[in-house]
């Protein structure tokens, strides 16, 4: 053999065949095809994600606001009946002198003392000194100006619901984006915390003006990976906040009734009231 032969023939051993090259363009067309179907598995995840939030954060006002609401039409109502059971436990021990009765009055009593930031607690309606006459008022069946609602009205849903799903941190792909939209989305919340319609629709003007967003751009199946374990432990964070609200006494309480949560406020004071009354005529016997 020449050696231009056995030069060729050296050449024709190394060099790969057509199978070879077609054998290889398919096993990368099929890693980047797996790679694509991973990326839409972390898009999905990362928009089920921000629903998620969206729907816990909503709850979460609506039980800040109904605790609110509770405190304010109900707290006076809650305070006459612990005054109205230790004047019953006094009125009992003083007919009675036993010393059982004594400390059950001394204890009654104890629990209806004035308590530090009282008026904090119940929002003006009731103090130190006791209840405020807008409070008596109430009690008394009298016209007062009812507490203040915040609410979220529908649109002002809708506009939240739209504004957070652009600008929602976890949409962003570098610190520096993820950090201006986190100080942009706390606007957001308290905005939709107060109910601010025009604040919520002054902050979509802002953010629409504002830089684009990073466009997307295809990461490597490691990161994407990374970023789907990040989700599903985001997800199970916000899942153990969502069951802490609902298993809070307001939360339940708005569950029972979550199209008319004022209803049920209607509902329980008209229960105190009758407490009261009945507690009231009691006492009336007793010291009759």
């Amino acid at each position: 053999m020449t050696n231009s032969h056995a030069e060729n023939a050296h050449d024709g051993q190394d060099a790969p065949t057509p199978h070879d090259a077609e054998g290889a363009a398919d096993h990368q067309a099929a890693q980047d095809a797996a790679t694509r179907r991973l990326a839409k598995a972390v898009l999905a995840a990362e928009q089920a994600l921000i629903e998620f939030e969206i729907a816990v954060e909503t709850f979460r006002v609506e039980v800040e606001n109904f605790s609110r609401l509770h405190h304010q039409r109900l707290g006076p109502m809650y305070a006459r009946l612990d005054e109205l059971d230790a004047q019953i436990a006094e009125a009992v021990a003083a007919r009675t002198g036993a010393s059982e009765d004594i400390r059950k009055a001394e204890e009654a009593r104890a629990s209806v003392l004035p308590m530090p930031d009282v008026e904090e607690l119940f929002h003006g309606w009731i103090g130190s000194e006791g209840l405020f006459p807008e409070s008596q008022a109430m009690l008394t069946e009298q016209s007062v100006r009812p507490p203040q609602k915040v609410r979220p009205s529908e649109e002002a849903r809708k506009v939240y619901r739209d504004l957070v799903r652009q600008a929602h941190p976890d949409l962003a792909r570098d610190d520096a984006e993820r950090a201006r939209r986190d100080a942009f989305i706390a606007r957001v919340n308290m905005a939709y915390a107060q109910g601010d319609e025009a604040a919520l629709r002054e902050l979509t003007r802002e953010w629409a003006a504002g830089p684009a967003p990073a466009e997307a751009r295809l990461s490597e199946s490691e990161e994407l990976y990374a970023r789907l374990e990040w989700l599903a432990e985001r997800k199970e964070l916000l899942a153990a906040v969502a069951a802490e609200l609902e298993q809070s006494a307001i939360g339940a309480m708005i569950k029972m009734a979550p199209q008319d949560p004022d209803g049920l406020l209607d509902e329980i004071a008209e229960k105190l009231l009758a407490d009261v009354a009945e507690r009231e005529a009691y006492l009336a016997q007793l010291v009759g």
